[in-house]
């Protein structure tokens, strides 16, 4: 893995007015960088400011305040955006929860997959559309013969397989995945985990991937961000993370982690997590090497 910082947030802030006084700040000050080659994971209950964190990365929306560079372009800021669309549409890619509404359903697989390169007018790097459309199939572990089906003929995780060779087919320098395995059943959450650990493998793409599920990310990850009311409260190297939780919100999400053994389970201790007395002000201080914490300034 490359020292190179390929994407850098710093400060991100993103609000949602509700009426013309009242607004939601979903992501609050938030700073966090990923190298080239890194699997960076941010975690958070529902409603924790990860999607929204996501879509400002991909310019889905345009963030409140802060600034996020990516190769060193500010694409917060118009001018340097429009001056490297094509670079940018084409070097980053995002992956949704929901395959079924992220595919077109008027579409077969093959126009599906090969639709960003006609796009972007690209020439297939296997002689025809359809040709790299079945490459990319068989790279993501699907036969040839869903290359003319529908979205609405494949199973939930035929079509997230779909969706994740739709995305490689761009050949990305950064793939986005916005709770990808959300809404599969959990023996086909723990092969695409798989896929996207070999596919990472195999590309050397830096990865943003947003998930709840915290045994999914120790598995997948190599460094964590966990995310508490649109604040990043803690950030660390997996290993570290996992071994020596520091915040309180940290230390009471990984005491919920499901135990395989019926025995240890029956006698685990949830920790109690009162947030209400919690404050969010502050910064994040290292507390040890490269492991941050959301600490309150004196």
């Amino acid at each position: 893995m490359s020292e190179e910082i390929l994407l850098d947030v710093r400060h991100l802030t993103h609000v949602f007015p509700l009426t013309k006084k009242i607004a939601v700040k979903a992501v609050d000050d938030v700073s966090f960088q990923l190298r080239r080659g890194e699997i960076f994971g941010l975690v958070g209950e529902s409603g924790s400011g990860k999607s929204t964190a996501a879509r400002c990365v991909m310019n889905i929306y345009r963030p409140y305040g802060g600034s996020i560079l990516y190769k060193g372009i500010d694409t917060c800021d118009p001018r340097a955006f429009r001056a490297n669309r094509r670079m940018l549409q084409t070097t980053r890619q995002l992956i949704f929860q929901d395959s079924n509404s992220s595919l077109n359903q008027r579409m077969t697989v093959c126009d599906i997959i090969s639709e960003p390169l006609k796009l972007q007018k690209i020439t297939p790097p296997r002689g025809s559309l359809r040709a790299e459309a079945e490459f990319q199939m068989y790279y993501v572990g699907l036969d040839a013969g869903c290359l003319d089906k529908y979205p609405a003929e494949l199973s939930g995780g035929q079509r997230q397989r779909v969706a994740i060779a739709r995305a490689l087919a761009m050949e990305p320098e950064l793939l986005v995945a916005d709770e990808p395995v959300a809404s599969l059943d959990v023996s086909i959450q723990a092969q695409i985990v798989n896929l996207f650990k070999h596919l990472q493998q195999e590309h050397g793409f830096s990865f943003l991937f947003i998930a709840h599920d915290l045994a999914m990310v120790e598995f997948l990850c190599d460094r964590v961000g966990v995310m508490y009311r649109g604040r990043l409260v803690e950030t660390a190297p997996t290993a570290e993370l996992f071994a020596h939780p520091r915040h309180p919100y940290t230390q009471a999400l990984l005491s919920a982690i499901p135990v395989p053994d019926p025995r240890r389970e029956r006698n685990r201790r949830l920790l109690e997590f009162h947030g209400e007395s919690l404050s969010l002000a502050g910064a994040l201080a290292e507390v040890s090497p490269q492991h941050f914490v959301l600490q309150e300034e004196a």
